[in-house]
């Protein structure tokens, strides 16, 4: 017997035809992203430190297998003169992002504190320091890559963007991608006039060369006699917020605090959470690949010779003191010196490749 199916019925019935369709698209478009991000997970093998020295104010690249050991891509030597992409000829506090986007970002502070030496300028600093304090840098540089060799850059001055605020200095930039804003979000210690050093963020522009928005403070400390410097947020795996900074408290050192939103809400914990006797700042915080561990880095500026401490945590609430470089389980192999750092995690595709342009050896055959 043979069933004939009416027209009409079958007009009737392609509305819910696609809106299966479009639903199975959906679940199938669901799974594949999941497994993409599980693959990028995966494939997720090395790490990369950035970070300056003072005697040249340049910018350096390190790698390591493994997270402990570090081996610099140019023997100790910059990868990018500071006097060929800073306004003052000089780059401080280097930090690097992997965008969700195939791209990395960097932002790092204009300013060379020994400028006059160097005979970039007459003056001790670029503006008088009566008016603008120590340092008085006006602006931020701001770099953009696909395979961390190439580099585009520009320039963001803050001051001149926003005359009205007097901007006495303009330091330590980071940046994180708010996923609700869909924007990166760049945030920076700043000073206005010769007041106290405080935290504010803002957000980039698609094309990562300037604000579009204006900047707000991100976090006030319940002692405004206190300086505040050098945020570092991470993202937690409950979704919550943890902002690293340093509290210029005697000694100066790390705390940290807590919000449900990347932006504001922050709440003060009075603990330092720190392992040093003297003043340190600077903290950045990377995962340990492959494990539910990350490593808290911090610049100890108060030590001769100068040098990193580490501490490790599974939960943000205790650390476990790893010391300093050379001192416990993190090392280098090939330099001595560094400042103000940042880690990323690459993949030993990247990593092999960063070693091969700079000529350094680099291997996964003695990998943890």
């Amino acid at each position: 017997m043979i069933t004939t199916i009416c027209p009409n019925f079958l007009k009737r019935m392609e509305p819910l035809r696609t809106v299966l369709y479009l639903l199975t698209i959906l679940v199938l478009q669901s799974c594949g992203s999941s497994k993409n991000n599980q693959s990028s997970k995966e494939k997720m093998g090395a790490y990369l430190m950035t970070y300056f020295k003072d005697d040249t104010h340049g910018l350096y690249f390190a790698l390591s297998n493994d997270g402990y050991t570090f081996t610099d891509v140019n023997s100790g030597n910059p990868v990018v003169a500071g006097d060929t992409i800073a306004e003052q000829k000089g780059i401080r506090d280097p930090y690097i992002m992997r965008g969700n986007d195939g791209y990395f970002y960097m932002a790092m502070t204009d300013l060379h504190i020994y400028g006059k030496q160097k005979g970039y300028r007459d003056t001790e600093w670029e503006r008088p320091v009566d008016k603008y304090d120590w340092g008085n840098n006006r602006d931020l540089v701001l770099m953009k890559s696909k395979d961390l060799i190439h580099w585009s850059h520009s320039i963001l001055d803050i001051a001149k963007l926003y005359p009205e605020w007097n901007v006495g200095c303009v330091w330590a930039p980071e940046l994180i991608y708010d996923e609700v804003k869909g924007r990166i979000m760049i945030y920076f210690t700043m000073r206005k006039g010769k007041g106290r050093t405080k935290l504010y963020y803002g957000y980039m522009n698609k094309d990562f060369t300037a604000l579009e928005t204006t900047p707000e403070i991100l976090f006030e400390y319940p002692d405004s006699t206190k300086q505040i410097l050098d945020a570092d947020i991470t993202k937690l795996p409950d979704g919550r917020f943890c902002m690293m900074y340093v509290a210029q408290e005697n000694p100066g050192g790390i705390k940290m605090a807590f919000s449900d939103k990347i932006n504001s809400g922050y709440v003060y914990q009075p603990e330092q959470i720190d392992f040093e006797k003297k003043s340190c700042e600077a903290p950045n915080v990377f995962k340990r690949i492959g494990e539910d561990k990350w490593v808290l880095m911090y610049d100890i500026f108060s030590v001769n010779p100068h040098n990193f401490g580490f501490a490790e945590t599974t939960d943000f609430k205790t650390f476990t003191n790893l010391g300093h470089f050379d001192q416990g389980v993190m090392k280098r192999t090939n330099f001595s010196v560094q400042k103000h750092g940042s880690v990323i995690h690459l993949t030993e595709k990247e990593a092999l490749r960063l070693a091969k342009h700079w000529n350094t050896n680099f291997s996964f055959d003695n990998k943890k």
